[in-house]
């Protein structure tokens, strides 16, 4: 068979990859993909992004079902057009995936259904956003309302700081449309994990737990980011806790979304924070695996993604289970000169590996200049690789790191410090 992948990610790499390994599939197509899914065996990038040439080419190639990587297309109602021409894809539809495109929706949505989050205010005034924050104080969370890559939240200290936020997105527009409404929202303190899931509308998978850094500094320091690197699997989510987020969390999302009217079928990412008595909330929901959560725990599947996809496409997630390598897998994320705020692109990227049975490079931010391989994003490699523990695999993955070269990278190199502060090896 044939399947199409949506996107130019390291997420959407890690995700061709992996549904190449089935032996039903014959060529994964990557739209528009990147240097590494145009370099790779059973992949093919394809150079269109418009959503009804896309599904023209599922169409005539008679793909068996296209997977979407990144929030953009679901947010714009890919989904519903491929199922409006009969075409197979896995994703939630343009209502459900609000979910993520809107943070006043998600906020609104899990005070109806009884979700732990934080408390919270959402505004597109900025004079009643100030005198919600004078009123709460600080340290206190703004976040744009819409989609901004993993790059709307502010984390303010104290108060002119959060004011300063404010004014940025709503009174100077430097959000876009993203900041048009803003959601201020309780600080949270404790330890965050990533919690996807699979789901088919009623039935839900969970994938292997994982824990990402967002700032870009080594010791969670400097400005947030899409996301600097992973591990998986995440000590912090012990069994007991994870049948409490599946209990709390994932089951009435899935509920609630299809008492109102928009059954939730596609990855579902709850993005938690863990506090030291073990309660959790809600920091956010991501309507697609998370990046770079997919690369680490999509190296440690062992079960046929294809036939997973399979069944959730078919309402059967109940009848099938995911078997996961018990190794540890941990992705250090290599990012360009000036990320995040003006990534430069061009940069030659020298000593690429080769894929090894226990660790792969995943490319996002990169593109071909002739023969040679360029950055030409932000966060620009994911190496990726599996060991014993965490320390070895931390070790294995920047002894990898280190060999990569390109002009101005940059790349922490603590990623994975929380277990191993904790004494989880």
């Amino acid at each position: 068979m044939k399947l199409l992948v949506i996107g130019s990610g390291g997420r959407e790499h890690a995700l061709a990859w992996k549904l190449a390994r089935s032996p039903r599939v014959s060529r994964v197509f990557v739209a528009p993909g990147n240097a590494g899914t145009a370099r790779a065996d059973g992949l093919a990038n394809l150079a269109l992004t418009a959503v009804p040439e896309l599904a023209e080419f599922a169409r005539k190639e008679a793909i068996a079902f296209t997977v979407v990587g990144p929030e953009a297309p679901l947010a714009g109602g890919i989904v519903d057009a491929f199922r409006a021409a009969e075409l197979r894809i896995f994703g939630p539809t343009r209502a459900a995936a609000q979910l993520e495109s809107s943070k006043a929706f998600a906020k609104n949505f899990m005070t109806r259904h009884g979700i732990p989050t934080a408390a919270y205010g959402a505004f597109a005034d900025a004079r009643q956003a100030h005198d919600y924050l004078e009123r709460q104080g600080a340290p206190i969370v703004i976040k744009a309302d819409g989609l901004a890559a993993g790059k709307g939240v502010v984390v303010a200290l104290d108060v002119s700081q959060a004011h300063a936020a404010v004014d940025m997105m709503l009174t100077e527009g430097r959000m876009g449309a993203a900041g048009s409404r803003v959601v201020i929202e309780q600080y949270l303190d404790g330890e965050e994990a990533s919690f996807i899931v699979l789901s088919d509308g009623r039935h839900a998978l969970p994938l292997a737990t994982s824990q990402d850094h967002k700032r870009l500094l080594d010791g969670d320091r400097g400005p947030n980011t899409g996301g600097m690197g992973a591990y998986s699997p995440a000590p912090v989510i012990t069994p007991g806790l994870h049948a409490k987020v599946m209990r709390e969390v994932i089951h009435p999302v899935i509920a609630g979304m299809e008492k109102d009217g928009t059954p939730y079928v596609g990855f579902l990412y709850a993005g938690l924070m863990i506090t030291e008595d073990g309660s959790i909330k809600v920091l956010e929901f991501n309507c697609r695996m998370g990046d770079p959560e997919a690369q680490p725990i999509l190296l440690r599947l062992k079960s046929d993604l294809v036939l997973l996809i399979e069944h959730a496409l078919a309402g059967g997630l109940d009848q099938v289970e995911a078997e996961w390598d018990t190794r540890v897998a941990l992705g250090v994320v290599l990012a360009a000169h000036g990320y995040p705020d003006a990534p430069r692109k061009g940069d030659v990227i020298r000593g690429l590996p080769a894929p090894e049975e226990d660790s792969h490079v995943f490319h996002a931010g990169t593109a071909l200049n002739g023969k040679d391989v360029v950055t030409s994003g932000g966060r620009v490699l994911t190496v990726t690789v599996l060991g014993p523990d965490v320390r070895a695999a931390q070790r294995r993955a920047y002894e990898i790191a280190e060999r990569i070269r390109f002009e101005g990278m940059q790349f922490r190199r603590d990623i994975g410090h929380r277990a191993l502060a904790a004494g989880r090896k």
